[in-house]
């Protein structure tokens, strides 16, 4: 089987303009690969500022637009990463993230990293069945 790069409306035009070498949604072998999303705003564009608890919610949203884009959902995922920039926001991200995933959640990694080039700090990644 061979793979297909999903066009995912808003964030996949952020990522060409940026010219980051890399595919926001990919669908192969009956899974939907989600590439780490940070708090894009759907509608704008922008990265959204705020505190963990918002930009939590914020990439969270974005990943769901990017798996509907993909012709799945939230609750199809089977696994999630979540990369921040401080080990101390687990607590926060977790409050948001439980209400997304509140009924069988997915299997997950959390994953402390040191930065980012851009102004944010979070970023979340998935695989989801097709």
């Amino acid at each position: 089987m061979k793979k297909e790069v999903i066009e995912v409306p808003v964030m996949s035009a952020k990522v060409r303009a940026l010219g980051l070498p890399c595919s926001t949604a990919v669908k192969a072998n009956g899974f939907v690969f989600i590439s780490a999303t940070p708090p894009v705003d759907m509608v704008t564009g922008e990265m959204v500022r705020g505190d963990i608890e918002v930009q939590t919610e914020a990439s969270l949203k974005a990943l769901k637009h990017c798996l509907e884009a993909a012709g799945t959902s939230l609750e199809n995922v089977v696994m999630v990463r979540i990369y921040a920039v401080n080990s101390g926001f687990y607590n926060a991200i977790n409050r948001v993230y439980a209400r997304y995933f509140s009924v069988n959640p997915p299997a997950r990694s959390f994953v402390p990293v040191a930065s980012w080039p851009m102004e944010f700090d979070i970023e979340i990644e998935c695989v989801a069945v097709a």
